[in-house]
């Protein structure tokens, strides 16, 4: 049996730190904010993943209010949750993911990005799909206050 699952994040960007995303460092004066790296396209993956195996959403594993995920990595999250998902007998078939953003220019990031998370996920990089949006300027995005992404996921039944 297949399953699917979708996820979403949006961080406000701040000046101060990295920017993350898919668990690449892209140069850039702004950084998202977050307790841990910010990381809104693998928390949004993290979604994605824990949706379709019914097992509830990123904050209530990770909460904000742990200081062990202070200033983590988001891969960490990505690495617990496959976890979860080989304990209930799920594969992951592949995923799809975007990023909302108006600035920086991502595109020469995303083969990066694409690669970063095929490790982590253990999949064939033609199971991995990272992909850039702009808003044309509208809403917050737009106004280049912050950076969202989408994902989603297809799980299978690897035993029952």
């Amino acid at each position: 049996m297949n399953r699917v699952g979708t996820g979403y994040d949006a961080h406000r960007l701040e000046t101060g730190r990295p920017l993350v995303l898919g668990g690449v460092e892209v140069p850039y004066e702004r950084g998202l904010s977050g307790h841990s790296d910010g990381d809104c396209l693998v928390h949004a993956l993290c979604d994605a993943l824990l949706g379709a195996a019914a097992l509830g959403e990123l904050g209530a594993l990770f909460p904000s209010s742990d200081l062990r995920w202070k200033g983590a990595s988001s891969l960490l999250f990505l690495e617990e949750i496959l976890k979860l998902l080989a304990a209930k007998g799920f594969g992951i078939v592949n995923v799809d993911t975007t990023i909302i953003a108006e600035d920086p220019r991502l595109s020469p990031h995303l083969a990066a990005m694409r690669a970063r998370l095929s490790k982590a996920l253990a999949l064939p990089l033609d199971r991995v799909s990272v992909k850039a949006k702009s808003t044309d300027g509208l809403g917050a995005v737009g106004a280049r206050e912050g950076i969202a992404a989408a994902a989603i996921a297809l799980l299978e039944e690897v035993r029952r």
